[in-house]
């Protein structure tokens, strides 16, 4: 029997090769993968989790957090339908079509994946699922071993998050035990937050009070932690302050140059020094060709809001640049179904392989 071989990328490749960019459903809080909320019971996790839900599939701000705006579904599975409806004429007269509930669904391992997956392919503008709770798709077990259980339970969801560039949000219960860490009273073992991307604890300050932290830890966000007060009239948790207060970086200039420098020529192929030296002439600034490929590929998401693509391509002798200008932008591609060169690369057979086969 053949030993199927690994799909590998060499180093040099991979640091040259232009990748999406993480996709961010609520900027710098709520990026594509599977994530976790987790709270006491009754702590108002479900009027948080449906107040993001409609944030979403409306595109409104977030705590002065920028949306993406998606489709968006809601398993309400400790619910009924007049109850969610009782909750969303609570917090709003306004509910799009684009926002779906339903307070049934199939088990993991049972269904549960076929449905997700059905539900995407009729609403492929899907950005941010939400079931509500864990616990109500978990099969019962008597696996000997807890941890395997809930790292394999939770490495399905996410391999669904991950193949469709999507959040799935899933909302647990906290230990009764206290802990200085609140990322360890998640209930459950550690093969739970083990298998998440990020990790989000509502914690009230006072049982019968109005404030809580929200505590938030990711691999793809930075350490933060969120004091909330729950509004009695509008049902909405306000932000009172956040921990983090850095400024966000400004924006790469060199989008523009290039924006300005293809609005006529509408392509460009060449080597980072003959782009460099075309750049200068352009904007009358120097630019660094041993830098400027990296500055490439970390400021993709601002060439594609300028309707700019951009790869490298290898030759027998230099590597060049590619970039062409397609429009401004708008063509709706949020980069949710873009693979991107690098999935080119991994569809061909490693040059070790072909020698091998050879």
């Amino acid at each position: 029997m053949t030993q199927k071989r690994f799909d590998c990328i060499d180093g040099e490749t991979l640091i040259s090769t232009p990748l999406p960019p993480i996709r961010f459903i609520i900027n710098g809080l709520l990026p594509q993968g599977l994530h976790i909320l987790a709270g006491a019971p009754k702590v108002g996790k479900s009027w948080l989790a449906l107040w993001l839900c409609l944030c979403v599939a409306k595109g409104e701000q977030l705590w002065e957090l920028p949306v993406t705006k998606g489709d968006v579904l809601y398993l309400c599975l400790e619910d009924s339908y007049s109850r969610i409806q009782t909750r969303l004429l609570d917090i709003t007269d306004d509910a799009p079509d684009n926002l779906f509930f339903s307070t049934m669904s199939e088990k993991l391992r049972s269904g549960l994946e076929r449905q997700i997956e059905h539900f995407i392919a009729e609403q492929p503008g899907t950005s941010l699922i939400v079931i509500d709770t864990l616990q109500r798709i978990r099969n019962a077990t008597n696996d000997v071993n807890p941890y395997a259980s809930d790292y394999r339970d939770l490495g399905i969801l996410k391999e669904l998050a991950d193949k469709h560039s999507i959040a799935i949000l899933l909302i647990h219960h906290l230990r009764k035990m206290n802990d200085d860490d609140p990322m360890n009273m998640i209930s459950g073992t550690t093969g739970i937050s083990g298998a998440t991307d990020s990790n989000f604890v509502l914690r009230k300050d006072k049982r019968g009070g109005s404030t809580a932290t929200l505590y938030c830890t990711g691999r793809d966000i930075e350490y933060r932690e969120l004091t909330l007060e729950f509004d009695g009239d509008s049902h909405i948790w306000r932000l009172v302050s956040d921990s983090v207060t850095t400024k966000p970086k400004p924006k790469d200039e060199l989008a523009i140059f290039l924006s300005e420098f293809l609005s006529e020529r509408k392509s460009f192929c060449g080597t980072a020094t003959e782009l460099a030296e075309k750049l200068e002439e352009q904007a009358g600034e120097e630019f660094i060709p041993s830098t400027l490929t990296e500055r490439l590929i970390r400021c993709q998401g601002e060439l594609a809001a300028c309707g700019i693509t951009f790869e490298t391509h290898r030759t027998r002798d230099r590597r060049e640049l590619r970039l062409t200008h397609i429009g401004d932008g708008s063509d709706g591609n949020d980069g949710k179904n873009d693979t991107g060169p690098v999935s080119n690369l991994l569809s061909q057979p490693s040059q070790l392989s072909r020698k091998e086969e050879a």
